[in-house]
């Protein structure tokens, strides 16, 4: 049976690297299966995706990376290689708003979304029902401007004893701290109800409707600590007229939101993204 592997590879432009991956690969005994790569030459940038099959390799797993870095050096390379079968495991944290928390489930129980989910937190204890259906368990953080740090603390010793390696915002109405965005950098995804950079910040379909907007969005992006400034994973908007009240925007809004979080969710753990320069590489 195939034993899928996923190589993801960003580095400094130049000729060779290509055919440098492909000898590594091909000398150890893997099958590639399929290979995306895109350069920025504004940026003198090159970034590849390669998926392959390690189930006939020459050598083990160590040697078959061992020779990866040495390319890596070469050519100024930063590279991730991941296996296809290995779940990772993401935690997620909402406040009062169950649409993209219910969304998501779903998804990971009909099995699109490829995880493990073994928590979820949140500010309230609003949705402690849904978690339980889902048998999830279910952690109450509240957070006051008094208690932040503590109770931050608290969250990152929760994801710590639960090693998770993403942490979703499914409308999480709380902003993260630096530290907590440091520690973990490039692995928090937000959801941001409107297509950004139009309307950051709080209500934005009160504003959007103030600005008499014809279109509505949403936007999934990793977090920072600039606040709805990070790296944007993944944006769609549907038409509005000047008949549409708020609610019918958040109505409208709320269906792009599901869609476009689990996107960037699905991407995220397929290992489809680079990030660079605040901007991502999208491998379809």
């Amino acid at each position: 049976m195939a034993q899928t592997a996923t190589l993801l590879v960003s580095c400094p432009d130049r000729k060779g690297i290509v055919a440098a991956l492909a000898q590594v690969l091909y000398g150890h005994g893997a099958n590639i299966l399929d290979a995306d790569q895109h350069t920025d030459p504004i940026a003198g940038q090159f970034f590849q995706r390669i998926r392959f099959d390690e189930s006939e390799l020459h050598t083990d797993r160590h040697t078959l990376e061992r020779a990866l870095r040495e390319v890596a050096d070469r050519f100024e390379m930063s590279f991730r290689l991941e296996r296809d079968d290995r779940k990772k495991r993401m935690a997620i944290f909402v406040s009062k708003t169950d649409h993209c928390l219910f969304d998501l489930l779903w998804r990971q129980r009909a099995g699109e979304l490829r995880c493990e989910i073994p928590l979820i937190v949140s500010n309230h204890e609003d949705l402690r029902g849904v978690a339980e259906s889902f048998g999830i368990p279910f952690h109450v953080v509240p957070i006051t401007p008094e208690n932040k740090v503590e109770q931050e603390t608290r969250e990152l010793e929760l994801l710590r004893e639960h090693q998770i390696e993403l942490v979703v915002l499914a409308r999480y109405m709380q902003v993260l701290s630096n530290d907590f965005l440091q520690r973990f950098e490039g692995s928090v995804i937000n959801i941001h109800h409107s297509f950004l950079p139009a309307f950051m910040g709080g209500k934005p379909y009160h504003r959007a409707h103030e600005r008499g907007v014809k279109l509505v969005g949403a936007t999934a992006h990793y977090a920072t600590p600039d606040l709805d400034e990070g790296p944007i994973i993944e944006q769609d908007v549907a038409r509005c007229t000047h008949r549409d009240t708020v609610a019918d925007l958040i109505r409208k809004g709320r269906d792009l939101e599901k869609v476009v979080l689990a996107r960037a969710v699905r991407w995220h753990l397929e290992d489809r993204i680079l990030t660079y320069a605040n901007k991502t590489v999208v491998f379809e």
